[in-house]
């Protein structure tokens, strides 16, 4: 083998080892197509005037342009005839094997070499000068039919070749102009609302249609908790689904920005089959890679399943890469309209309350110092506390109204003070235990806290009270909130559980946001938004624990006093 291996070089005029046995015979140019029906004197003559040449798999022979000196005849092996376009891409005109010849059209027509020729395997040729072929031709009238008849066949082949390369030229350029008209009208699918819901369904329905998947997910990264979100329904309910960053596939491609495409689930070791086990579903091949905004960072990740047809293909990804660019923009414009109309209605609301402050401040100050006159001068024990609840509650209604102006505006105003805290929830306790008794709800106290904090009082009781009127309203037929606090060491944590309807994932990710309520029919919508600000302003944290159909547990927890 080593013998035979030595004889295939880089320097076709490499000297032949003892071990090479020559191929250029009358026996092998009698195979030849430019030499049938020619006599074997003439052959061994021609035999005399070529030389033959070995040539190494994958060796240029050739190159395009280059000058022609010789014809060369295929005693063995297999020869490429190609083209290469001004774009690099290779155009195979013909494979030419045994019994072939190729060159002879640059000593034909004494022009540059029109394609370029490589030996596709270990081959062996025998090659013709130009003086020597032009003196057959002009001898020998059979070789100069064989040779006509060789070059219409090629010419009759090349023009076939010409038909089939612009048909797969067309073809090409029609899949192109459907692809871009697919994403052109999936541009305008996913600008066509700015409804944030809304939108990222349609994103999703126009990536399933238009790499024809069975189905899939869209995933959003949310950079604030290092995690990605998306929608599922599960039944008639629309649950929330968090992973952390590099947590499964999505969340790995959320992570890294690898394109992951798996062709055949079930024999990738990356791929879990735990889901499909739990929803019957079967995954045969997978698509996840990141979706990008303009700048190159991952906002999401589109996760498809089950491409119609066969596995996902590089053009798939291309696609969606494409649509991630049109689908990053409207998810941001979105976002920034969202914004846009958050803003104007917290202007409007700060309108709103600046107008009440401005209209009712002295009514409510003289309802103030005539409930203050009523009580020095009533000497009636229960009409002094109607009066002391009426300065409560026109303090309350002021104060809540500039609290609305306030966080409307941005400001962040506390008078802090020093108290014992166990007082400040003993008073408020005792104010909504008449509310929910009211509303057929038991208060239940669990308090183990007996230290002192620092903190903005009225705030904070109003924080509570609200908190406590939202967990009432919750129960409206009825139930036990429990208000319990705990020394942390350095914290105080103080937790409101209700056994209310509970809210949705959905409501109690944004819950902290402005303008989001669930099932109130009235109120403003700022409430647990201005409870978050002032917990923030007091150095605290705030946490909502929530089960459909089993209630909520609003936890904060406040800096205390050594």
């Amino acid at each position: 083998m080593a013998g035979y291996l030595c004889i295939f070089c880089k320097n076709p005029q490499s000297e032949k080892t003892p071990m090479e046995q020559s191929l250029l015979t009358v026996e092998n140019l009698r195979y030849n197509s430019a030499f049938k029906y020619v006599a074997d004197n003439s052959l061994a003559s021609i035999v005399k005037m070529c030389r033959e040449e070995r040539y190494n798999a994958n060796t240029v022979i050739f190159q395009e342009n280059t000058r022609g000196e010789r014809l060369y005849f295929v005693l063995d092996g297999r020869v490429k005839i190609s083209k290469v376009t001004k774009y690099g891409a290779e155009t195979v005109l013909a494979y030419l094997t045994k019994g072939d010849f190729f060159g002879e059209m640059e000593l034909l027509d004494d022009q540059v070499r029109s394609a370029r020729t490589t030996a596709v395997e270990n081959t062996v040729l025998a090659g013709i000068g130009k003086q020597d072929f032009d003196n057959l031709l002009k001898s020998n009238n059979i070789i100069q039919l064989n040779i006509l008849k060789s070059v219409t066949k090629r010419l009759r082949t090349a023009d076939q070749t010409i038909v089939n390369e612009l048909d797969r030229t067309v073809e090409i350029s029609k899949q192109h102009i459907n692809k871009l008209n697919t994403l052109i009208d999936a541009a305008k699918s996913v600008n066509s609302t700015l409804d944030l819901d809304k939108l990222l369904d349609v994103i999703l329905e126009t990536a399933i249609r238009s790499i024809q998947s069975d189905r899939g997910t869209l995933y959003l990264v949310d950079e604030l908790k290092g995690e990605i979100w998306s929608k599922a329904l599960r039944g008639s309910e629309v649950i929330e689904i968090r992973l952390p960053l590099g947590k499964g596939l999505a969340g790995y491609v959320a992570k890294t920005g690898e394109i992951v495409n798996i062709p055949d689930a079930y024999n990738d070791p990356r791929f879990n089959p735990e889901v499909d086990k739990k929803t019957g579903y079967r995954t045969n091949n997978m698509l996840t890679m990141p979706m990008r905004n303009r700048d190159g960072k991952i906002i999401g990740v589109f996760q498809m399943l089950n491409k119609k047809g066969g596995p996902f293909t590089p053009q798939d990804e291309e696609f969606l890469n494409a649509l991630s660019i049109h689908a990053s923009i409207a998810i941001e414009n979105a976002r920034l309209a969202q914004e846009m109309v958050n803003n104007e209605r917290l202007s409007a609301v700060g309108r709103m309350a600046s107008t009440i402050i401005h209209d009712i401040k002295n009514p409510m100050g003289t309802l103030r110092v005539y409930a203050q006159v009523m009580k020095k001068k009533s000497g009636n024990e229960e009409a002094a506390k109607m009066a002391d609840e009426m300065i409560h509650q026109v303090d309350r209604f002021v104060n809540m109204a500039q609290e609305i102006l306030d966080f409307s505006r941005g400001v962040s105003a506390t008078n802090m003070e020093e108290t014992a805290f166990e007082e400040v929830m003993e008073g408020v306790l005792l104010f909504i235990e008449k509310d929910l008794t009211k509303n057929n709800v038991a208060l239940e106290r669990r308090l183990n806290f007996k230290g002192r904090v620092r903190l903005d009082q009225d705030k904070i009781v109003r924080v509570f009270y609200n908190i406590a009127s939202n967990a009432r309203d919750a129960m409206a037929n009825g139930g036990t909130l429990t208000v319990s606090t705990e020394d942390l060491g350095g914290m105080v944590k103080v937790e409101f559980t209700d056994t209310g309807t509970g809210m949705p994932d959905e409501v109690k990710r944004r819950i902290f946001e402005p303008f989001v309520t669930y099932g109130k029919k009235h109120g403003t919508g700022l409430g647990m938004s201005i409870v978050k600000k002032v917990v923030d302003d007091h150095k605290g944290k705030i946490e909502i624990d929530s089960e459909l159909g089993k209630g909520t547990t609003i936890r904060m927890m406040l800096p205390t006093l050594p």
